[in-house]
């Protein structure tokens, strides 16, 4: 009797997990993987749908999707108002998205932010702005880059300061899957920029921030060393996590995942016919670390071996991570309509590398 309500329990959660949908992008709360747990620190409770980690000195910074940025430092957490120039967008997956700190920042009081804004029956645009902070309140100084065309889901929106000094921005398709072909297109791009705005003469194509094109819905960027990772949530599974090179063809929506084609690149990992819904990216110690929303966890990529697992579960959708010395630092997503919070989400955590 035991054993059948065993099976009849695999079956159960089995049927429950699966889903009749096209997953548009982060899909829908999934079944969490049951792995053996490092033990995960507590930083910081209670934040409204975190984006984006960064960090100075010993306080960090949070974005949140509702028009926040919070800042955590010596155990006290301030919630401090953004003052952006257009309202926020209310579709899914939008808003305050992408953010991180001018190299300058202790200096000249600035950040770089990505996010999604509605323009009075206009239309529905993402924009790349300065950020400035008089202490507690930032407010939107200068325009970077503006309409880049947007949808109801795939925004993109990851920011990153590469090693050379440089802004980049990952952007989504928008929906409109040929736009990411198209080099005239900001959408399904990576784009580069200097951090006044202007385009950097060895970008690969003339006049254009496109660094790398083809993709989807990249949500994450890393370096080791001077090589570019990105992630990218594919369609219905096919996720994947791509070594960027200049000028680059990463070949949405012509292929996806392990499919190949003279010209394009086919990803350094792909989900098959799993879904990680991957966003952002961390490194550390030849190892890559992804936010997996739909996969519920942190996912480790073995450079040296092109192996994969989940090393965090548990703790439902995850959205950022930062590296920090010995430690992972990363940000749950289970406040962003697809998850299933508890009273204290979203948190932030942290795990000793040294445990995964």
């Amino acid at each position: 009797m035991k054993r059948l309500c065993s099976i009849l329990l695999v079956m159960v959660a089995a049927l429950s997990g699966c889903s009749l949908f096209e997953k548009n992008d982060e899909g829908i709360q999934g079944d969490e993987v049951v792995v053996p747990q490092p033990n995960v620190e507590v930083v910081a409770e209670r934040l409204h749908v975190p984006w984006s980690i960064d960090k100075v000195n010993q306080a960090y910074y949070i974005s949140e999707r509702t028009g926040t940025i919070v800042k955590i430092e010596n155990g006290k957490t301030e919630r401090q108002p953004v003052r952006l120039a257009m309202p926020l967008a209310k579709a899914a997956e939008a808003g305050l998205l992408g953010f991180v700190l001018d190299p300058q920042f202790l200096e000249n009081h600035q950040a770089y932010a990505y996010y999604t804004y509605s323009n009075d029956g206009k239309g529905q645009f993402n924009r790349v702005v300065v950020l400035r902070t008089n202490g507690s309140v930032w407010t939107e100084e200068k325009i970077l880059l503006d309409r880049i065309p947007s949808a109801a889901y795939h925004h993109g929106g990851r920011l990153k300061i590469g090693p050379d000094e440089l802004l980049y921005i990952t952007t989504g398709d928008a929906t409109t899957q040929e736009t990411a072909q198209d080099i005239k297109s900001l959408n399904g791009k990576i784009l580069r920029m200097k951090l006044d705005g202007a385009i950097p003469v060895d970008n690969p194509f003339p006049n254009s921030y496109v660094y790398s094109y083809g993709h989807r819905n990249p949500q994450g960027l890393v370096w080791v060393g001077k090589t570019l990772y990105a992630s990218e949530h594919g369609q219905s599974a096919h996720d994947e996590i791509n070594r960027i090179t200049l000028g680059a063809n990463y070949g949405w929506p012509v292929i996806q995942g392990a499919e190949q084609k003279a010209g394009m690149v086919t990803p350094l990992y792909q989900s098959g016919d799993e879904t990680w819904a991957p966003s952002g990216l961390a490194a550390a110690n030849g190892k890559l670390y992804a936010a997996a929303l739909r996969g519920n966890a942190v996912r480790e990529f073995r450079l040296d071996q092109k192996q994969t697992s989940p090393v965090v579960t548990g703790l439902g959708r995850i959205r950022d991570l930062y590296v920090d010395g010995a430690y992972l630092y990363f940000v749950s997503n289970n406040t962003d309509g697809r998850g299933n919070p508890d009273e204290n989400d979203d948190k932030l955590y942290r795990v000793l590398l040294r445990d995964l």
